[in-house]
């Protein structure tokens, strides 16, 4: 395809928005915030950034570089880099296809969440009553309202991933809507696109702004915001906070997706993509350090309620068991009056020993959640608490929304645009290949909005891309410094930028960011052998709640080609170069000997 014929962004602010758009998604708001949790509080911020300058910006800049220089998607610009290295781009878009297929499931989650919203007492504040209608509902007494609606009327979910059950009809309406809604924001390509990211890259921060100013007025906010910001030191000698620092810079990014360099591929030549990236990369990581203080202030609010619940039936179970004046024991000298009773009345106090003194704000705090189980549980909890309820429940799932479909244009297009870059797909026009792209996706992801459909979303969540865009960018970064050459690479910067990288940079891409890279290869290989069998949460309704449980064998047979199908798309393809170079070769030397013998 000639440079002149492929459509380009209108404006380099759109290529901006697009690229914040993709990289600023629900892992900003649901796995930041996790790991500062885990992590220290504001301690693990110094391995975040360390990770940041030597990692996340390095390899976001190498593939701005090269989408913008080949002009093509993943795997028309990694095979023209070298034939043997299609496979790369090919690897990219195989991982893209698997995260496309699960990721719009969290998007009809928020809309099934979103249009229960509306309603004067939210479904999930309340446990709904039994067909008797003499009391609530047996397993969400047993477990909380809002865990009981994302379990059973959200996902219907099924005992174990072996027990199969029909489609969750809502759950496929709205399954349905989200990919029509990400068809028409792809159906002319980067024209529609570039369009769209204008409100998905800029309304969620409107959204993250007043929940910021809602949340600091909210009862206990400060403690949440205070134990962020509160460091624990030791953290940083422990290794794991440095992998997960890393990890967290490279997924957040959306590095080897191919996303990246199919957007860059529509710039102008001449554009400024080395600003760009940093510009990117900053507010990236400072989205997520502002969804953080956002969290924190309704984890402040979640664990202040429900510290002083706790506060509240120690006090009342005193006064009961003691025959107290009503006024005796209040919120603030409850400890001491367990101490004063124990110490008098220590026969009495044992037999209720077990039910007092576990109320600890600090241990509250440190509950930490991410994932689904953070954005649809402990915020809806959260969100149960607060006066008009129904108004803070429609912004967060609005933000939820297009947060999730501002990655899904760059997981899309990541699919798209290598694909059309080939002659039989450039053939078709936009809108109908793009059509099917999407009725593609839809058809093999109803899979997950069946009963035991949120197992099959976890083992793609957990395995699906995690170890190939490991291997990928390594690959990436190795071929560039040292098969494409990084004196080659240099020039070709100059070309579009008018002047050379400088050692920064030279520096990143030839060691630091190698090294860094198979650390966390090596690690999370040995992680996954030393883990033994593999195991998820599967919900016991029973108890009320998730138990861990070991995948059957179908389910770690599919988890190995998962981790396998998309990686072993690089030696497949080298291989399949190679011996088509080979029979060519031969067939030329035989047409050769021929011309030679009728000579």
């Amino acid at each position: 395809m000639e440079k002149d014929a492929r459509p380009n962004w209108d404006s380099p602010m759109q290529f901006v928005l697009a690229c914040v758009s993709y990289a600023v998604g629900l892992g900003n708001v649901w796995r930041f915030p996790y790991l500062c949790q885990m992590h220290g509080g504001g301690g693990f911020l110094i391995p975040y950034f360390i990770m940041l300058l030597v990692e996340g910006v390095p390899l976001f800049y190498m593939e701005l570089a090269i989408g913008q220089k080949m002009r093509l998607g993943s795997i028309g610009a990694w095979t023209a880099i070298s034939p043997y290295l299609g496979g790369v781009g090919l690897a990219s878009v195989v991982t893209s296809l698997y995260l496309c297929l699960y990721y719009n499931i969290i998007n009809a989650w928020s809309f099934w969440y979103l249009f229960h919203s509306f309603q004067s007492v939210l479904p999930w504040a309340v446990c709904p009553i039994n067909a008797n209608r003499t009391a609530p509902i047996e397993e969400c007494e047993r477990a909380s309202p809002t865990q009981y609606f994302f379990y059973r009327e959200t996902l219907n979910i099924s005992s174990t991933i072996e027990e199969n059950g029909g489609i969750h009809t809502g759950q496929a309406l709205c399954f349905l809507l989200t990919w029509v809604i990400t068809y028409l924001c792809v159906v002319r390509g980067v024209q529609s696109t570039g369009k769209v990211v204008y409100f998905t890259a800029t309304f969620p921060y409107v959204v993250l702004f007043i929940y910021l100013i809602r949340g600091f007025t909210l009862h206990g906010a400060v403690n949440g915001v205070k134990y962020m910001f509160t460091p624990k030191m030791d953290q940083l000698a422990n290794p794991t906070t440095w992998i997960n620092a890393a990890t967290q810079i490279f997924f957040s990014l959306g590095l080897g997706f191919g996303s990246l360099i199919a957007f860059s591929s529509y710039n102008q030549y001449n554009n400024n993509f080395e600003r760009q990236a940093i510009t990117v990369s900053l507010i990236n990581s400072g989205t997520s350090i502002f969804a953080s203080i956002v969290t924190f202030a309704i984890y402040g609010f979640k664990a202040t309620i429900n510290y002083e619940n706790c506060l509240e039936r120690t006090r009342i179970l005193l006064l009961n068991t003691f025959n107290l004046a009503e006024d005796t024991i209040n919120m603030d000298n409850v400890f001491e009056w367990i101490e004063k009773l124990n110490a008098t009345y220590p026969e009495q106090f044992n037999e209720i020993a077990n039910d007092t003194g576990n109320c600890d704000l600090e241990k509250e705090l440190a509950t930490a959640v991410e994932g689904p189980g953070l954005a649809f549980i402990v915020y809806s909890e959260a969100i149960t608490n607060m006066p008009l309820s129904q108004l803070w429940s429609v912004l967060y799932f609005i933000m939820l929304l297009l947060l999730g479909v501002g990655s899904m244009l760059g997981n899309i297009t990541a699919i798209i645009t290598p694909l059309q870059d080939f002659k039989a797909a450039s053939r078709i026009s936009s809108e109908l290949f793009n059509g099917l792209v999407c009725l593609f996706c839809l058809l093999l992801g109803l899979g997950f909005t069946t009963t035991s459909g949120n197992y099959w979303f976890t083992i793609f969540n957990d395995y699906g891309a995690t170890f190939s865009l490991l291997f990928i960018v390594l690959i990436e970064v190795i071929t560039v410094s040292y098969i494409y050459g990084i004196k080659r690479f240099e020039k070709d910067i100059e070309d579009m930028l008018g002047h050379r990288p400088n050692w920064y940079w030279k520096i990143m891409w030839v060691a630091i960011s190698p090294l860094l890279l198979i650390v966390l290869f090596v690690f999370y290989i040995v992680n996954y052998i030393m883990g033994g069998t593999p195991t998820y949460q599967a919900w016991d309704k029973e108890e009320g709640k998730s138990v861990l449980t070991e995948y059957p064998v179908f389910g770690q047979v599919f988890i190995a080609l998962l981790l396998v199908s998309s990686v072993s798309c690089v030696p497949l393809t080298a291989l399949y170069v190679f011996c088509r170079k080979r029979k060519h070769g031969k067939a030329h030397k035989q047409q050769h000997a021929l011309n030679a013998v009728s000579a």
